[in-house]
């Protein structure tokens, strides 16, 4: 029982919720860069949630199922095959010993999300099979996915019929909108470049990964200043949503690899219930930022828990209308 990957894709990996709580230790959460398009797949095939899926970034595979399986997929949207037929996102789809699923354009978004009913044989690293594809540890072999690659299964089962509706499928084509707070070193800058960072449209730099998302334009602070608050701070914590700004002025976005320690002032960071968008930002796309107050932002990761709880809940009760996050 085994997947074949005549073609790997670009950087194609093995993804979970990564390895929470190891950061003192020089070690980022990783895992997968949009745990949101990760939950919905398990949630189809009503797997747990920390089942680990295949992420997919640019261009994807073509793979060879070896056995009878179910799959949702999620998260950005290519064009996509079984056996030469389009298949629909966000549904469950049987897959057949001996079929092929095929992604080939890119439509939407950066990363998909292929949700498997199956148990992936693949080892437990501390406490994850999360491929950390800058440091090389986890997932198969300590890598992506390479071109004649197989992943084998310990287990599968059959996941009952489950679709989410269309027009309540996220879309990747709007420019986001990043709602922030206020970061550790958010006083020391001024008035005018705290305005101009909430006004400004950024654009995502091609310099961007699984470590940290560049941003252009620069917000402009002076240079002298910049440097005076950057000489006056120690290394300090990063955390996945940091937003650094480096005397040159453009936002750095620390990511799901970021390191965990940083000396470039931290303006502001994104909340906890936007960090999955960021997993969807590609090159050269546009994206603002809000800023909000702790207590909003406690409040939206509140309801998308409770969103996420009820659709849970649905699926589990074979209700087939479900719901947007």
């Amino acid at each position: 029982m085994s997947m074949h990957f005549i073609r790997a894709g670009l950087q194609t990996s093995i993804q979970d919720y990564g390895r929470p709580g190891l950061m003192h230790y020089g070690i980022p959460i990783g895992g997968a860069a949009d745990p949101l398009s990760m939950k919905l797949a398990n949630m189809l095939l009503g797997n747990p949630l920390n089942n680990p899926v295949l992420e997919i970034t640019l261009t994807g595979p073509l793979i060879e199922f070896t056995c009878d399986v179910s799959i949702a997929i999620t998260g950005a949207q290519f064009k996509t095959s079984l056996n030469n037929r389009a298949i629909e996102y966000y549904k469950v789809i049987q897959v057949k010993r001996g079929d092929i699923l095929n992604f080939s354009k890119l439509i939407s978004g950066m990363r998909a999300y292929i949700g498997i009913s199956a148990k992936i044989s693949t080892p437990m690293i501390l406490g994850s099979t999360a491929t950390h594809l800058i440091s090389g540890f986890g997932g198969h072999h300590d890598r992506a996915i390479e071109n004649g690659d197989r992943i084998g299964f310990v287990d599968t089962w059959t996941a009952r019929p489950a679709k989410l509706k269309r027009e309540l499928q996220p879309n990747y084509k709007l420019r986001p909108l990043i709602r922030v707070v206020h970061g550790p070193e958010a006083g020391s800058f001024s008035q005018e470049i705290m305005e101009k960072f909430s006004g400004t449209s950024f654009q995502v730099s091609a310099q961007s990964n699984r470590m940290g998302i560049r941003l252009s334009p620069s917000i402009n602070p002076s240079r002298e200043a910049l440097t005076e608050t950057s000489g006056k701070m120690i290394s300090s914590g990063l955390y996945p949503g940091s937003i650094q700004i480096p005397e040159n002025g453009e936002p750095i976005i620390s990511f799901i690899e970021g390191q965990t320690i940083g000396g470039y002032p931290r303006l502001a960071h994104v909340i906890r219930a936007d960090l999955h968008r960021l997993g969807q930002l590609n090159a050269l796309d546009k994206i603002s930022f809000q800023v909000i107050t702790l207590e909003n932002a406690r409040i939206i990761l509140r309801e998308k828990q409770k969103s996420l709880e009820k659709l849970q809940r649905e699926i589990a009760t074979e209700t087939r209308d479900l719901l947007t996050l």
